[in-house]
């Protein structure tokens, strides 16, 4: 099949399993070039198989030689339909593991599911016997409650007012103002059930009931907090509600560690190209602005080089650094001053006619089309690709 890419909102609903395989490489190799981090032997991912997740598996196990297990919700191809992004991410991932004599397998269902828990605490038992890092990185719109079958549907508005801005069509580059309406009390409530630490905390507690966490054990989630510019649509918005929800949880969660001399933490994140992000209103005018800025004061990362500092310079530094609020901020880049303050100079200036001047939306765009293998230089997407794949040691 000769693959392209083929968009549905801000959905692209093809992906390329070469470019996917080229794009998890270059991550792989990324850590490989760095020093061998004394870290993690025995991980648990849920949300694996792309951004933040597969960056934070790629790390574990290329950097700390770490054994992993992968949880998340993929497709493979079927007929006419490519697989996911994730899934091909995955076959990367765990083909490139075997080489190097790691430990890698991977569980494909819905993480929010009682039966999805069970299936990878008996993969623990059986293979691990306990794990001593659990990443928690599932990005989801819409969740079963597990107890009580009720589904959830998150959305992304703000709180109490409608907020208007400055806002982008990646693809075209046009500018427009956009007014969002405020979220009802029923939607806060939907999108915390969805987002917020519920889910973390059940993972946690079976985990532990199991008796698969380890001594010492640690486990992280991911959040963003953001500037002034998007905090109405994100940090004072639904959003931000679950996101303090998930701080909040890993306090209990903490405090339920205690037992093992465990810890938990929230790290915040820098804000980056992802298909959750790309569909929030601002967000991407915000980040295109961000990559030109970070790259002329030579601060960018992308998801691997944030994952790898996250281990290396804080999870497993001697002591964890962390901010008032008991979290890790891998964000202080992004908020220092001199990038912020350049930032604002420059949004009051943007308009259609001078974006590709002032921002970095091609950088925008390019990621974009790379989540899901396209974009990439040296991957002929002109040649016929064989898009079934199978993942190694998948348990469905």
């Amino acid at each position: 099949m000769i693959v392209k890419p083929k968009f549905r909102g801000f959905i692209c609903t093809t992906a390329h399993p070469e470019g996917c395989a080229t794009k998890v490489q270059e991550q792989i190799n990324y850590v490989k070039a760095q020093n061998k981090i004394e870290g993690p032997k025995k991980v648990l991912v849920i949300g694996a198989s792309t951004g933040y997740g597969l960056a934070s598996r790629i790390t574990a196990s290329f950097g700390a030689g770490a054994s992993t297990i992968g949880v998340f919700f993929e497709r493979p191809a079927s007929g006419k339909r490519t697989a996911t992004a994730g899934w091909y991410n995955t076959v990367t991932f765990e083909e490139a593991a075997a080489q190097e004599g790691l430990y890698a397998k991977s569980i494909n269902g819905d993480a929010f599911s009682d039966e999805i828990k069970q299936q990878t605490i008996d993969l623990i038992k059986q293979d691990l016997g306990q794990v001593d890092l659990v990443v928690y990185s599932l990005a989801s719109p819409v969740r079963v409650h597990p107890k009580t079958g009720e589904k959830f549907n998150s959305v992304i508005k703000p709180i109490g007012e409608a907020f208007s801005n400055k806002t982008v069509d990646f693809h075209n580059g046009e500018i427009s103002e956009i007014t969002i309406n405020p979220a009802t009390e029923e939607e806060i409530q939907h999108t915390i059930a969805v987002m917020g630490g519920e889910d973390w905390h059940f993972w946690m507690q079976a985990l532990q009931e199991a008796g698969v966490l380890a001594k010492g054990a640690k486990t992280v989630a991911y959040s963003y907090i953001g500037p002034k510019v998007t905090q109405p649509i994100y940090r004072d918005g639904t959003i931000g509600k679950a996101k303090n929800d998930l701080e909040q949880t890993a306090k209990t969660i903490q405090a339920e560690l205690k037992s093992l001399d465990g810890s938990a933490y929230v790290s915040i994140n820098k804000a980056l190209v992802t298909q959750a992000s790309s569909a929030i209103p601002i967000v991407p005018l915000y980040i295109s602005l961000l990559y030109r800025v970070m790259k002329e004061q030579n601060l960018h990362e992308g998801c691997i080089e944030q994952m790898y500092r996250l281990f290396d310079d804080r999870l497993y530094a001697a002591e964890t650094p962390v901010d008032e609020e008991g979290r890790i901020r891998l964000d202080d880049w992004e908020m220092k001053a001199e990038v912020q303050d350049q930032i604002s100079k420059l949004w009051s200036q943007l308009t259609t006619e001078n974006l590709s001047d002032l921002s970095d939306i091609e950088g925008y765009r390019k990621e974009f089309f790379q989540l899901f293998g396209f974009d990439q230089s040296e991957v002929d997407y002109d040649a016929e690709v064989d898009v079934v794949k199978s993942i190694p040691s998948i348990v469905e």
